[in-house]
């Protein structure tokens, strides 16, 4: 498959309003894994992980009697018994936001952990959804009358709102309180948005021209609206065809 043809299965999944988000997720990296010896389907592979996954944690799922039981035994399936983690050593490795990287290698950064863990959840029927906190992405699992809060890159740590206002301080201002807003359910779509921008910062950093046209090219296709994409993405062609 090339990179053209890539992108194009990219639109096709993300062209449906209510798109499958571990589909959508897997496809983020594809420029990475074509015609990779140990890639020759990485979709389907990492579908199938992500079952297995799921049915590691379903019976101890099952036999909990409570929302937080239901929440901490997904969490010990992945953490504790899959061997899952937050990636502190090297945050900033590009494989971190590709969730078939994270799949094999067993470490990710907090909004690849918490697609994983809404995925093995859903594939399960516990009701969560991801939280797009700021500087730090975030789950949450249905109670019957509210909500837990997970992180997924610590372990799966049940947060208090005490606890998330701690984080709110930490990843914004010293000044912050927690508003309704700031807990808010993300769309598969801003889910999707915020792994390509951090995918774009990193490779910001780096200054990698033609993986960041990569990035821009699919946000491009999630967000065909945007206006302020359409123009980044024709200046930095514009830029990497100067270089060829």
């Amino acid at each position: 498959m090339s990179e053209r043809l890539a992108l194009e299965r990219f639109r096709e999944i993300v062209g449906r309003d209510d798109f499958p988000l571990d589909v959508a997720a897997l496809q983020i990296g594809a420029w990475d894994h074509l015609d990779h010896p140990d890639h020759p389907d990485h979709v389907a592979t990492s579908l199938a992980r992500l079952d297995d996954l799921a049915e590691d944690a379903i019976d101890d799922v099952h036999r909990a009697t409570s929302a937080i039981g239901r929440a901490r035994a997904i969490s010990a399936a992945l953490f504790d018994r899959a061997g899952f983690v937050g990636n502190t050593d090297d945050y900033y490795d590009p494989r971190n936001s590709f969730l078939t990287d994270v799949l094999m290698r067993k470490t990710g950064i907090p909004i690849t952990l918490s697609v994983l863990y809404l995925e093995v959840a859903r594939r399960i029927g516990v009701i969560a959804q991801g939280v797009n906190f700021p500087g730090h992405f975030l789950v949450r699992v249905a109670t019957e009358d509210a909500w837990l809060f997970v992180d997924p890159f610590a372990h799966g740590r049940l947060l208090s709102p005490a606890d998330l206002e701690a984080l709110l301080r930490r990843t914004t201002t010293p000044t912050a309180v927690l508003e309704p807003s700031v807990v808010a359910p993300a769309s598969k779509r801003q889910i999707v948005a915020r792994m390509l921008v951090n995918l774009a910062g990193i490779y910001g950093r780096t200054g990698d021209l033609p993986r960041s046209l990569d990035v821009l090219e699919y946000l491009a296709v999630l967000e065909p609206s945007n206006s302020r994409i359409a123009r980044d993405l024709a200046q930095l062609r514009e830029r990497v065809d100067a270089l060829n």
